[in-house]
């Protein structure tokens, strides 16, 4: 019998009070050492394109600045998703996977987009692979959940990641820091900041990282497991004041990443029934988990590698012209990567073998924005503009090992893939009121996508015309939607602001393997015998239609503060990616789901305690599921949970300072405790559930008065308990982190 479902409103009241009588909050402010005991610090955010205090802004948003990131050992995406509310952020060896508020995107090949955006300064960033640099010189990280369509646009229906690099000052200074800690991790990082003149500043910053393997191999070969590290990044910035009205902002960013992408094993590692098409997780330990012990008969493993170097560079340009200022953003980034992985790769539930994959890709995208907003005064409030995205992918796929399924020693993938964007967009806000304000905007976006290249059946590493079998891979899709906000604010009193929101979202269709009988290119035609329908070749865009209602406040002279959020998503034809046997081959394929549903609430906020302490409290509800999808022909899964879902989280962290031995000595300690949820395959109607858990992290610092340097100390998961973090249509599995500890010296000057 189903239980009876408890509405969001009375939820949302109902936990209101329990967190206001505890008086809670989540941390988003300055570090440790500078914490003022009187009242939590105003964090400044340009959520909205322009810039504003968080607590003024009407979206439900989370800011960790650069010094938490420090204090928490957070240096990469992957480590950021645990603190924040309905937020995974999963590296596979693909790339990134953002999930928010269930929503969430599998398909990192060039042709697929995200759900939820990725962006750097401004920048959308295409390709998951080119997510997971390290965030190196941060100055905060806003995280916007919810359709960001209207002025964000690409691919934000889900919401967006926004990582803001710190930009040069006036000031001369700098700093130098020096970190050592479990599985060989060691690291060197620097940062200088030069005031050339009263018109020019640049700033510099690079960093260096290497780190053992976290997964054990017990293959009984000698080659090195992956889960291991060897980064390196750089940044360069240029400030020039153009006379008193105008500035330009210019970046180099560049890094590199030499490492084994092999960070996956088996499914079995974690749950037992997986042949019978039902998983159970299963008892085992850390190292159980983190060993890769699969020793295929088909094929003999080689050692796995990665290649990675992204580099970009961008212009952002403001001129204030009194009554409206004028800013133009550009970019062009590219990103070159090789691989060679060693695939888990089960065919059927009964079946794994093993697979070496040879990926070699190079991608460039350019990006020119221009906008124009009002500056302040009167009551209304403007900003609108045109935007331009351009990318191209020249894409190699290279498996070996499928010969006991009927394949040829090689199976391969060439593809060209080109994406262009053209998008106007404009919001409205009028001050009805001295306290009320409603905001209207709308975006129009035209999207056009193709691809040209083919599937080879080959005998040997090059194709031969005279031995071997080419189908063709090519399609062409344009589709355009208009998305579009209307919002309400209303200041219930000085410090509490209330707001009310409906937005649509919108991510382009695109396109699977394979053409249309009567096509040809390159020389390859697309026979009847070889063709797939349009109805399977393309799919539809996904999109969203969102409520949101929050309120956020600061109580008690600014001591507490209190942030809430209810928001319910109907989405149709969310596209969901999985792999299928096409042609007698494996190929990767994207349906759309139908529809589902997302709905939940949101708590967070912080407290000073006395002299020197902060609480920080998060709790977030969640029901996400599928309102209609057939994941077979003849299996509904109507009804069932979305992935990364869990029904509750709870966070509650306490920080404290004291004055001793002639310095200051900080502590704190977060816990999060999630409940389960499940990672799902649908091609194959396998369901895996992750079970609930706490994880939690500790620091302790310290800083002699006066002095410009200080130590950090930190353990991430005190539990060392690892989940999978992913598992793909072939059973391949990515764990999370164990239990991590380091040591940090920083010198400024």
């Amino acid at each position: 019998m189903k239980a009876k479902q408890v509405r969001p409103a009375q939820k949302l009241l109902a936990v209101a009070v329990s967190s206001i009588a505890c008086g809670v909050v989540q941390a988003q402010d300055v570090p440790a050492t500078h914490i003022q005991d009187k009242a939590v610090p105003e964090v400044l955010v340009t959520a909205q394109r322009t810039v504003s205090a968080a607590s003024r802004t009407p979206l439900a948003m989370s800011v960790v600045q650069g010094e938490q990131l420090r204090e928490l050992g957070i240096d990469n995406p992957a480590s950021l998703g645990s603190r924040l509310p309905n937020v995974h952020i999963d590296q596979a060896f693909s790339g990134l996977r953002v999930t928010i508020r269930g929503i969430s995107n599998s398909d990192t090949t060039d042709k697929g987009d995200p759900s939820a955006a990725f962006m750097q300064d401004g920048v959308y960033i295409a390709r998951p692979a080119g997510q997971t640099a390290n965030f190196l010189d941060v100055e905060r990280i806003e995280v916007l959940r919810g359709p960001q369509g209207t002025l964000y646009g690409r691919n934000t229906t889900a919401g967006l990641v926004h990582v803001i690099s710190k930009a040069p000052t006036a000031q001369l200074e700098g700093r130098v820091a020096l970190e050592a800690g479990s599985y060989g991790n060691r690291k060197l990082e620097g940062v200088i900041n030069v005031p050339v003149n009263d018109a020019l500043a640049l700033r510099a910053a690079v960093s260096t990282r290497k780190q053992d393997p976290f997964l054990k191999n017990k293959q009984g070969t000698r080659f090195s497991p992956g889960m291991d590290r060897d980064d390196r990044d750089a940044r360069l910035s240029a400030k020039l004041t153009l006379g008193r009205e105008a500035a330009l902002l210019v970046r180099y960013d560049h890094s590199e990443v030499s490492n084994n992408n092999d960070r996956f094993v088996p499914d079995t590692n974690f749950y037992t029934g997986v042949a019978t098409g039902a998983p159970v997780w299963k008892a085992g330990s850390t190292d159980e988990r983190l060993s890769m012990g699969f020793r295929p008969a088909n094929i003999a493993p080689v050692q796995g590698a990665q290649d990675r170097r992204a580099r970009g560079l961008s212009a952002d340009l403001s001129w204030n012209l009194g009554p409206a200022t004028v800013y133009y953003l550009g970019s062009h980034r590219e990103l070159d990567q090789q691989m060679v992985n060693n695939y888990y790769y089960r065919l059927s539930p009964a079946l794994a073998l093993g697979v070496i994959n040879s990926y070699d890709g190079a991608n460039t995208q350019d990006s020119h924005e221009l906008r124009i907003a009002t500056n302040d005064g009167g009551p209304l409030s403007a900003q609108g503009g045109l935007y331009y995205f351009s990318e191209q992918s020249d894409t190699s796929y290279v498996f070996q090992g499928l010969r006991p399924v009927g394949l040829p020693p090689y199976y391969s993938f060439p593809l060209v893939t080109e994406a262009k964007s053209r998008a106007v967009f404009g919001q409205l806000t009028w001050r009805v009121r001295e306290n009320l304000r409603l905001t209207a905007g709308a975006r129009r976006t035209l999207d056009h996508k193709w691809r040209v290249g083919s599937t080879d059946f080959q005998q040997g590493p090059a194709f031969n015309p005279a031995l071997d079998r080419r189908l063709l891979n090519a399609a062409d899709l344009s589709t355009a939607r208009t998305t579009w906000r209307l919002g309400a604010e209303l200041d219930l009193a000085p410090a509490t602001l209330a707001y009310l929101s409906l937005a649509t979202g919108y991510k382009a269709g695109a396109f699977n393997d394979g053409c249309v009988a009567g096509t040809s290119a390159l020389g390859i035609p697309c026979p009847a015998a070889a063709a797939v329908t349009p109805e399977f070749l393309y799919y539809q865009p996904e999109e969203l239609r969102a409520w949101e209602t929050g309120l956020k406040s600061r109580l008690l002279g600014g001591r507490l503060t209190f942030n809430a959020a209810a928001f319910y998503y109907g989405y149709t034809n969310l596209q969901l990616t999985g792999n299928a046997i096409v042609a007698g081959a494996p190929r990767l394929l994207t349906r759309n789901a139908g529809a589902a549903r997302s709905r939940g609430i949101e708590l967070d906020g912080e407290l000073r305690v006395g002299s020197g302490g902060r609480l920080n409290y998060g709790v977030s509800l969640l029901d996400a599921e599928y309102v209609r999808y057939m994941a077979t022909p003849a299996v509904s899964w109507g009804g069932r949970k979305l992935d990364r879902a869990p029904s509750h989280v709870f966070t509650l962290g306490y920080q404290q300072r004291v004055a001793i031995g002639g310095g200051q000595l900080t502590g704190g300690v977060v816990t999060r405790a999630s409940a389960a949820y499940q990672i799902a395959v649908p091609s194959q109607l396998l369901v895996y559930r992750v079970p609930s858990h706490t994880s939690t992290d500790a620091t302790l610092a310290w800083q002699p008065d006066r002095a410009r340097w200080s130590v950090l100390a930190r353990v991430r998961n005190i539990e060392n308990k690892v989940r999978p973090s992913i598992i793909d249509s072939f059973g391949m599995t990515t764990p999370t982190a164990p239990r991590t500890a380091d040591l940090r010296f920083d010198l400024r000057f």
